[in-house]
């Protein structure tokens, strides 16, 4: 069994139970570039990225806010996962989309508390138990994202083939 292991980092010392050395885990790094205001830009995987808030809020609305991009993390990591075992499963859909809402708290930090993932589906003779099957495995045993949320945000989902929503 690992230990307790100790790690430094730039920002911190945290202790993990999941290993002694940090050079253990597989790493990704992000840092943000205060521009003005409350905007910040990013450079992801060779992409540049501006968040920001409304300028209700202080800002000019240059780009996303931090909080929707989290669901988009979410609806993109389960959805990259549940087409690609769609494929593996030779299952032929037309058109997918992994469409994402969530509630918060009223006070501050005001955190998700629950998140509801839709899964749609298009395409003649898909079989609902396979999309059942690929969710099941993405939401269980694959999406880092949703392993991280979870358990600590609620999340549900539900499935809608070609228009309809399926039981399950």
């Amino acid at each position: 069994m690992v230990g307790m292991g100790l790690h430094r980092s730039p920002y911190a010392v945290c202790r993990t139970p999941y290993a002694d050395n940090w050079e253990d885990f597989m790493e990704l790094k992000a840092s943000i570039d205060w521009l003005e205001g409350m905007a910040f830009k990013t450079v992801l995987d060779g992409h540049e990225l501006v968040i920001d808030v409304a300028p209700e809020a202080g800002g000019s609305d240059r780009g996303p806010r931090p909080k929707a991009l989290t669901l988009v993390s979410l609806a993109g990591c389960t959805g990259m996962d549940v087409i690609s075992i769609l494929g593996k499963m030779r299952v032929k859909v037309e058109r997918f989309r992994v469409a994402t809402e969530a509630r918060l708290a009223d006070e501050h930090p005001k955190k998700f508390l629950e998140i509801l993932v839709t899964y749609e589906f298009a395409g003649a003779n898909i079989n609902p138990d396979s999309l059942r099957k690929a969710v099941s495995l993405s939401e269980e045993k694959y999406c880092g994202v949703r392993a991280t949320l979870s358990p600590a945000v609620a999340i549900r989902h539900e499935i809608v083939l070609n228009g309809e929503k399926i039981a399950g």
